[in-house]
């Protein structure tokens, strides 16, 4: 392993080509698409609780800004072309366009940023990781609450409660998991290549 490789992508795979990438482009729509199934509804919201920004926040990261946003662009363009990706098999544009709209914008923006984070090294250390992947979420808060302000109308404390305020517990569980691992890949791969 070269130990100055940005990110664990390219620790893992040093001498990719373009199949490679274009096969971890879609892996990487394909592993958000499948964490998005795992969702549950508040009862309030029109937005479900899912792992996708856990999946996002990891493939961001793992990939690197350029590949992690590509991936994401790509799980956003198969949704909306119908493939089931989205959350509960949902697909199509009158989803994109609906509520949920910004938080998948959002996906591609963190990826991006987390990417970007990584391949400063921001992924090696439990504390950096955390800021990485908090950011991280934070974009998708933002991307998200105006999306949906926009869809909902209303007032902004509406908007924050429909499409934040619960969200907050259990993307802290997943900003956490998903800051925990890389360090703790960083040190596997370290070991494996030694």
């Amino acid at each position: 392993m070269n130990e100055h490789s940005s990110t664990l992508r390219l620790a893992v795979v040093p001498h990719g080509g373009l199949l490679t990438d274009v096969l971890l482009v879609a892996g990487g729509a394909a592993f958000v698409g499948v964490a998005a199934q795992i969702s549950w509804h508040l009862g309030y919201t029109p937005v479900p609780i899912t792992l996708q920004t856990f999946a996002v926040l990891l493939v961001g990261a793992a990939y690197g800004s350029t590949l992690g946003a590509a991936s994401l662009a790509f799980y956003l363009v198969l949704g909306i072309a119908g493939v089931p990706l989205y959350a509960d098999h949902h697909h199509g544009w009158s989803v994109f366009s609906g509520a949920t709209g910004g938080y998948i914008v959002g996906f591609v923006a963190a990826a991006a940023l987390t990417g970007a984070l990584a391949e400063r090294g921001w992924d090696r250390k439990f504390s950096s990781s955390v800021a990485s992947m908090l950011t991280g979420t934070v974009i998708i808060y933002i991307c998200g609450a105006v999306w949906l302000h926009h869809v909902i109308g209303g007032s902004w404390s509406t908007t924050l409660v429909d499409g934040v305020y619960g969200f907050v517990p259990f993307d802290l569980v997943k900003v956490y998991l998903a800051a925990a691992a890389f360090p703790t890949a960083w040190s596997l791969v370290r070991r494996l290549r030694s």
